[in-house]
Formats: structure tokens, sequence, C-alpha cells
């Protein structure tokens, strides 16, 4: 069952099948509520989030395109893009009593023309099962050849920041964005006791983030970039959306820094993202 609803200034799809439900704002593509059955919320939502035109939410899953973070030559330009901040189409659904999947379209206009000068169409299937899957794809829809760097900048919720680890970025190469270093290694699995502003290069195909008695699985595809970011305590201090950062951690299958993808006219490329959460038989901890 699909409804369309309201929160403050934004419509958005509810779904709900026998595997799971969600809640994607039509601004932004943005899934901002995932659960499936019997197992405990899988996003994080700030209690502060915005739900008013032209402003991001802050959790769930914002669309980072078509740049990630700053735009490279001209800071005034909105951080992380402007897809996550557009109205998308809902174009198409397609269920049954075990998965729903709903495809979402932003095209080109004379607006996004003005911040980036590209003809394109960009679309987002969404599956919403047993498991949740996220795919989506850049068409250059003009005739001349674009760059992306683009990120599914997933938000998990978590029972504490101290409390949990990362599987799967044993070895990888990161650029540490907390203080802008280059060829840094990681040892072992990641724990989390500071501010943490990381792109991983050649990142694994799949990454796991153990929690008390589950694992969420994060597999990639068309991504060789994972980025993983806390605030830690004295930058959520300085952000009030942000108060509650011991119980999120963001997971993002990613295209940034040397993997950015270049899309010939009439070409596409995808990024997927499918997501699933493991019960395990005994609790672990980071230690």
């Amino acid at each position: 069952m699909t409804r369309i609803k309201r929160k403050n200034s934004l419509d958005y799809l509810e779904i709900s099948n026998a595997n799971a439900q969600a809640r994607i704002a039509l601004q932004g593509a943005h899934l901002f509520y995932f659960q499936t059955k019997g197992k405990k919320p899988l996003l994080w939502l700030s209690e502060s989030s915005y739900f008013d035109k032209g402003k991001p939410i802050r959790g769930g899953v914002p669309i980072c395109w078509p740049w990630f973070g700053a735009h490279k030559s001209d800071k005034s330009l909105p951080n992380h893009g402007f897809a996550r901040t557009s109205l998308w189409e809902h174009i198409a659904m397609q269920e049954d009593e075990q998965e729903t999947r709903v495809t979402l379209r932003l095209t080109s206009s004379e607006e996004t023309r003005r911040l980036w000068p590209f003809d394109f169409e960009l679309t987002l299937e969404i599956g919403v099962g047993a498991q949740l899957r996220l795919s989506l794809k850049t068409t250059n829809t003009g005739n001349k050849a674009f760059c992306i760097s683009q990120a599914l900048h997933s938000y998990f919720a978590i029972s504490d920041i101290s409390k949990v680890y990362l599987e799967g970025l044993e070895g990888k190469k990161y650029y540490n964005k907390v203080d802008n270093s280059y060829g840094n290694i990681q040892e072992g699995r990641l724990c989390f006791d500071q501010e943490t502003d990381r792109i991983y290069e050649e990142a694994s195909a799949s990454i796991m983030l153990r929690d008390a008695d589950e694992t969420t699985v994060i597999s990639s595809e068309g991504s060789h970039t994972a980025v993983v970011w806390n605030p830690g305590e004295a930058l959520a201090n300085k952000m009030a959306d942000l108060s509650d950062y011991r119980h999120m951690l963001c997971i993002e299958s990613a295209n940034a820094l040397e993997d950015e993808p270049l899309i010939e006219p009439n070409q596409s490329y995808t990024l997927t993202a499918t997501i699933a959460q493991e019960q395990v038989a005994t609790s672990i901890s980071p230690a």
C-alpha cells in the first residue's frame, strides 16, 4: 500500500508491505524512514530536521548530486549539489506483498542549468522489502560530456557511537577531512571516539556496521568510494540539528576524489546501495 501524505510543507510517499515500511519525501527523493518487520528503524532522522521547501532534511538518505561536498570552483553554490532540495517527479511504482519499487525522476531545467550547465535525467529507484535498495542513475541527455561526484548519504540509527564499529575497510587508503591529510591507511576495524570524517578510496564492495546484536551490511555497486562521518561532540555542539549525534553514523556509497565518472552524451552511470540488517547470535563490543 502506498499513500501520499504531507509533513509541514513537503509531500511524501508512505509505503507499507508485508516486509517493510518506508517514507520518501518528493523533495530530494529523500528516503527519511525505513523499517523492516521485527527490526529497529534503519535510519536516523534529526528531531530538528526541516520539512520545508528548499531546505535539506538532516537524516535519512540525502542524495548528494551532481557534486559531493563543496563545489570545487564556486563555494557560493549549495553544498552537496542541488538534487537534495529539488522537487522530483514520482514516475513509476511496482508493488506486491513482499516488495515495493518506487521510481522518481529529476530532469534539467533553466533553474538547474544556472547552477550546473548540463542537460541530464536523474532517476532514483528505491526497493522497499526485506532489504533496502537504492539505485541512482544519471543519464547525459545533452551534447557535452560531464563529470559528477555523488553520494547516497545514508544516516544509520545506532545504539551509541562509542559502542559500534565497522569492518570491511581494513587496509584501505583514506583522506581524513578532519585534519586534511591524505594517504592514511586504515589499521584494523574502525571504532569511534572523536570526530570522524573520512573518504575511503578503493573501498570494499561491502561494509559491515556492527552494533549490539545486529549487523547492517552496506553493499555498493558503481562505487569505489566510501564516506564515513560522525561529527563528534565539539562539532555537534555547534549544529542544533546534530544534538543527538551519539545515535547516528553516516556510511555513504559514493563517487568522490579520483572516483568521479565521466558520462558522455547519451550514456548513463548508475550508483547502487543495497542495505540489509542481520541478527547475530551473540552481542559484540568494539573492544
